[in-house]
């Protein structure tokens, strides 16, 4: 079943990859007005305010644009968050730091835009090497307060081997660039999300699509029979997405009672 879902995804993702060259990003709507919001927008306005507003940006992963982000923007959108973004990285970069150095800039940008001196990063992929490396390498944890990451290979993987390209030779099991991740980051404020598969056939094996890492607060979300294209569109990652960001404050704690708290106890 899962392979049927990755199929029919992948074949419509192919029919709107174009719109994602030339959609625009995304940006900030703040709301003075709720009367005419359905009541689960409503909800999130009135009592989380803090979490509709904060910003989030989300980064695709390799060959790829924001439109893999199609049905998450919806979801997130419907749930009542009102500043959504999706960059446009070049795949024609040869280093993974250099993607992230721009990441950093988008995110500069959007703090001066929105006002808020920190924001939410969703990373599919290659997306979210790219931004765990800005939290944790550049200094990115003082801007980002959750990092969400999909089908990620936090570990490397063997599929990299299929392609000599400098980018892809840096995911890699024991590249230089995976070697630098897995170095010390000391009181990383950021805290992160992961969802992985045991299908995914980019992520081999699939185990290393877990973070762990002693310094990071992570929670590790593992399921089961979905390809990597499908994850950004599982119905189970886009509320889990939306309901996660919509309980944090932040400082991170969770905002209703009974909500779980993302913790080291939650690692697989």
């Amino acid at each position: 079943m899962g392979s049927v879902v990755e199929a029919a995804w992948l074949t419509t993702h192919l029919v709107t990859y174009p719109l994602g060259l030339v959609g625009g990003r995304g940006g900030h709507r703040p709301a003075y007005r709720i009367e005419h919001l359905p009541p689960i927008q409503r909800g999130l306005l009135l009592h989380h305010l803090e979490a509709a507003g904060t910003p989030i940006l989300l980064v695709h992963g390799l060959v790829d644009n924001r439109s893999i982000f199609t049905l998450l923007r919806r979801g997130l959108s419907r749930r009542g968050f009102g500043s959504i973004f999706a960059m446009n990285w070049s795949t024609l970069t040869t280093d993974l730091r250099r993607a992230a150095l721009d990441l950093g800039a988008e995110v500069e940008a959007i703090v001066a835009e929105t006002g808020y001196e920190r924001i939410h990063i969703v990373g599919h992929s290659l997306g979210g090497l790219i931004a765990r490396y800005y939290v944790t390498r550049l200094g990115g944890d003082e801007r980002v307060h959750t990092l969400v990451t999909i089908g990620t290979p936090h570990a490397g993987t063997y599929a990299a081997y299929a392609l000599p390209l400098p980018v892809i030779a840096q995911m890699r099991p024991g590249s230089a660039f995976l070697t630098e991740l897995a170095e010390p980051v000391p009181s990383c404020r950021t805290r992160f999300i992961t969802y992985y598969s045991d299908a995914d056939q980019v992520v081999l094996p699939q185990r290393n699509g877990a973070l762990r890492h002693p310094d990071l607060k992570s929670r590790n979300v593992r399921l089961h029979g979905v390809g990597h294209i499908s994850l950004p569109i599982m119905g189970a990652v886009v509320q889990g997405i939306t309901e996660a960001l919509a309980q944090l404050d932040h400082d991170g704690h969770t905002m209703t009672a009974g909500a779980i708290p993302l913790s080291t106890s939650g690692r697989r």
